[in-house]
């Protein structure tokens, strides 16, 4: 107890001294807490968007490639090849949609009467007639009921192939009903214009309410988004054959880490896919959004390991002629029986009580003064990426005008010190302290108390 006691007396006795030695260590507590603060919440912020910019993979054609073959046509991703790459270790996530143009006979289409009615078109050469599709048979695409926009209504989504759900529009147009059974038409065809019609049985499992709007560019009934029959993806392309056409199949694939880009790449060339496609993922939002967070991130770290090194070497230094002054009082201290490691112990007793104290100070100005700092930082990171934009010196960035609003660059960090960050900066104010008292122990440890009280003389 006795040394815990001496050790804070001599705080108190050695004012001068500890106070300098206290604004050392609190300038660095207090840059460490801004750094740490900015890093800490830009990491958050950059995996959030690598999640959503970095991960999701995009399958295309190579313009280049396709125009250097001499060819028009575009090689077909195969739905069984879509499910293929979906298997593979390095996803974390995918889905696979598909669409059809369908014509029901006892079906009407909402505002068939606009144009683009139901009925047949015969082809040359065609086994049967190419039906005229007046709705859209939707699998997989649910994403308007996750928004809020769509609304199931009466029933239930569909969960087994060959179940859908139709719009309430649709449903009190024809008078359906959820449990009804209904028959649609769509017409796939083949290179060689041979045309197979595929009539689709359907149970509706329910009705919803849509909220979209009904269309786009054209008043087509095939456009309208009433008309809209939302099913299983299996339901549309268990009937397609290797080589037809006449439904679009679309697939998203999520990996698990974007690194894994390269190795996901090599796996699907190794299953078939065409080497005129290329396979990438959203680098230049990604770039665009996140690069100054980057940057800052980069500057904080650089800024907190400078202020470390330099600060731990000023302290050290400090210490070791604050110790100096204080060997007559340590050899007394030997002389009269106290051990090397007690009095070691209230040296490192007496640094961290000068540390708490200048910790408590520094979280507080620190966590104040983080978020102007930060913003002052970002905006300077934010100017310096806009003019390598336009002069053209960042090959991953694109032009401004081609980037909508949603892919604007980060401009605010909000800046919060949570329990891992507070953590981390208690850690570093022990090592700091342990530092300083190990510099004072070396020096001290080295010299016998008659050597000490003799120098003293």
């Amino acid at each position: 107890m006795y040394i815990f006691q001496n050790a804070l007396k001599n705080v108190v006795r050695n004012k001068g001294r500890n106070i300098l030695i206290g604004i050392i260590i609190f300038a660095i507590i207090t840059t460490t807490v801004i750094t740490l603060g900015i890093n800490n919440t830009a990491n958050g912020i950059i995996d959030d968007y690598k999640t959503r910019f970095g991960s999701e993979v995009t399958i295309t054609p190579d313009m280049q490639k396709i125009m250097k073959s001499g060819t028009s046509l575009t090689p077909r991703i195969t739905i069984e090849q879509r499910k293929e790459f979906s298997q593979s270790k390095y996803i974390k996530e995918y889905k696979l949609t598909a669409n059809a143009g369908i014509s029901g006979e006892n079906i009407k289409a909402v505002d068939e009467a606009t144009g683009g009615g139901s009925g047949t078109t015969g082809m040359v050469g065609d086994k049967s007639e190419f039906i005229n599709p007046t709705m859209q048979l939707i699998g997989n695409q649910f994403d308007d009921f996750q928004k809020g926009i769509r609304e199931i209504t009466d029933g239930k989504m569909p969960e087994n192939d060959n179940e859908c759900i139709v719009s309430k529009e649709l449903a009190e147009l024809n008078n359906l009903s959820v449990g009804d059974v209904i028959d649609v038409t769509a017409s796939l065809f083949t290179d060689d214009i041979d045309v197979r019609n595929v009539i689709y049985t359907l149970t509706i499992t329910g009705i919803y309410f849509d909220g979209t709007e009904e269309y786009g560019m054209f008043a087509n009934p095939y456009l309208n988004r009433r008309n809209e029959v939302l099913t299983t993806f299996e339901t549309i392309t268990n009937v397609v054959q290797t080589d037809e056409n006449g439904i679009t199949v679309g697939s998203r694939y999520f990996l698990k880490d974007p690194d894994m880009l390269a190795a996901f790449t090599t796996e699907l060339k190794a299953k078939g896919l065409n080497d005129i496609f290329k396979v990438t993922t959203d680098e230049n939002s990604y770039n665009r959004v996140v690069g100054p967070v980057e940057g800052l991130r980069s500057v904080s770290i650089t800024f907190m390991i400078i202020v470390l090194i330099l600060g731990s070497i000023i302290l050290i230094l400090l210490t070791s002629i604050a110790i100096r002054e204080r060997k007559y009082e340590i050899g007394v201290l030997r002389a009269m029986g106290m051990k090397k490691i007690k009095v070691a112990l209230g040296l490192w007793v007496e640094m961290l009580t000068i540390t708490a104290i200048c910790l408590v100070i520094g979280i507080g100005i620190g966590s104040i003064i983080a978020q102007p700092v930060s913003n002052v930082l970002l905006e300077g990171q934010i100017e310096n990426a806009q003019s390598d934009i336009e002069g053209g010196n960042v090959p991953g960035f694109v032009d401004m005008s081609s980037i909508g609003t949603s892919d604007e660059p980060i401009s605010k960090l909000d800046i919060s010190l949570g329990l891992h960050t507070t953590l981390q900066i208690i850690g570093i104010s022990l090592m700091l302290a342990t530092i300083a008292g190990l510099a004072a122990i070396i020096k001290i440890t080295k010299y016998e108390p008659i050597k000490i009280l003799m120098e003293r003389n």
